[in-house]
């Protein structure tokens, strides 16, 4: 008998995923999901998010029969993504939500108003900005950022509507994850803008790719529930069944993403050509997240460089490093001064064990990585700084002419690597420093390589 888990995120809406936000969706999968939304009603679940761990249905856990094969796919009319349904129900039935605090002591505003006037810094603390700004420091650096590069100028865009899309796409993050939640895309958000002021690249970029790029960042990561895509797949998840088990997550990234843009109605003044263009060069950035795709990238890049063939001005190129800036801006953690990124490193391991507890206890097997009791932080991010952090940085650098925030960066991985290193547990150490056979520590090596790049990198 083939133990299924029936999975749903009882405050994130798969109806961003499987009803119409301007893409193809698949109709078994809405129609399964809707089913979803009737046992949630009827057992009275409140509207607040869960964050990380996704909601169970105890009643589906034995059950043998598969989800829908995905059928003919068919435009449908995009609804509301549930949460805000829920919210929307809430306020018919008369039920007033707490309203977030949005007026900030004027000390705390001062002081994030200096923040942003550093923004462009490595050194840029996202933590105290988002404690400075009341949890709101996705929207805030999005709303400075936009305006500091005459975006909202440039493309005329209405400050009322792009604050309200911001406020959705912050509010579709899981709060309660402790790695994947809106500070994360508010620190990649920051590393991209820095990245855009590289002067290799600076001098080359439109309008249309610093907001692109941006917004890819702002939104790379939203509606992720907190477990990865092996997760999913195993648990037969109707995303993976939707998206073929294939970019699972940054498909349905990409698609939450064009749907609250179809929904606030930022770009509706634009020409359509240009709107289905964006959505697309969006989608294109996003998904090129995805860990899995890691060697292609490089591989591509690595040959870029060799050939001294990249022409900035031509724009598939452009877009090209926009895609391989965004997948640096993704995971520079490691490269962050030692107090964050230390931080970073314990959040996104939390949330690994969290999921290694869930399958667990659902006697599902334990992903790699996810393990507490075998999975130490410190080998977890020594092996994630080695095969994929390291990699893509030197060639980055490459590409920079060794810039100076290339080295400053170069510098900061080595010195947390090494930090790591000295927080191995002593039997650890001593095989890392030479010890044990050469054929078992090469094996050792292939095994740790083919587990960080197989969707449970950090």
């Amino acid at each position: 008998m083939i133990r299924m888990v029936k999975l749903v995120w009882k405050s994130k809406s798969e109806l961003q995923a499987t009803k119409q936000r301007g893409v193809l969706e698949n109709e078994d999968a809405l129609h399964s999901f809707a089913g979803d939304v009737r046992l949630r009603g009827q057992t009275g679940v409140p509207a607040e998010r869960r964050g990380s761990y996704p909601f169970i249905d105890f009643r589906l856990l034995n059950n043998t029969t598969h989800s829908g094969e995905i059928g003919t796919k068919k435009k449908v009319k995009r609804l509301l993504s549930f949460q805000r349904y829920f919210h929307a129900s809430r306020l018919l039935r008369g039920i007033i939500p707490q309203a977030p605090l949005h007026l900030l002591d004027e000390d705390y505003l001062g002081q994030a108003r200096h923040m942003l006037s550093k923004v462009g810094m490595w050194d840029f603390d996202i933590f105290l900005f988002d404690r400075l700004t009341n949890g709101n420091s996705l929207v805030t650096l999005l709303c400075h950022l936009f305006n500091t590069h005459g975006l909202i100028h440039h493309f005329k865009l209405d400050m009322v509507t792009l604050h309200r899309f911001l406020v959705m796409v912050q509010e579709d993050y899981h709060s309660q994850n402790p790695y994947h939640n809106a500070v994360h895309a508010a620190d990649v958000t920051q590393a991209m803008n820095c990245y855009l002021k590289e002067p290799k690249l600076a001098s080359f970029l439109t309008p249309l790719d610093i907001m692109l790029g941006l917004l890819a960042a702002a939104a790379h990561d939203v509606d992720h529930p907190g477990v990865n895509q092996p997760f999913l797949i195993k648990t037969n998840h109707h995303l993976a069944n939707l998206y073929q088990n294939m970019s699972v997550l940054e498909n349905h990234h990409w698609r939450s993403t064009i749907g609250m843009l179809r929904e606030s109605r930022l770009l509706a003044h634009l020409p359509k050509e240009m709107t289905q263009d964006i959505e697309q060069q969006l989608g294109s950035l996003i998904l090129a997240t995805d860990i899995n795709r890691q060697n292609e990238f490089l591989t591509r890049l690595k040959a870029h460089l060799h050939n001294e063939d990249l022409r900035l001005e031509d724009v598939h190129d452009r877009h090209f490093m926009l895609q391989i800036a965004l997948k640096c801006a993704d995971i520079c953690n490691p490269c962050r001064i030692w107090e964050m990124s230390k931080q970073w490193s314990e959040r996104v391991c939390e949330e690994f064990y969290r999921q290694g507890d869930l399958e667990q206890k659902f006697e599902l097997e334990i992903s790699p990585l996810c393990n507490q009791q075998k999975d130490s932080i410190p080998s977890i991010q020594i092996g994630f700084m080695t095969y994929i952090v390291e990699p893509l940085f030197r060639e980055w650098a490459r590409f920079t002419g060794n810039s100076t925030l290339s080295e400053n960066m170069l510098s900061h991985l080595s010195h947390n690597k090494a930090q790591w290193k000295s927080l191995l547990p002593t039997q650890h150490r001593s095989s890392s420093g030479g010890g044990g056979s050469p054929d078992h520590a090469g094996q050792g090596t292939e095994n740790e390589e083919q587990t960080v790049t197989k969707g449970n990198a950090p």
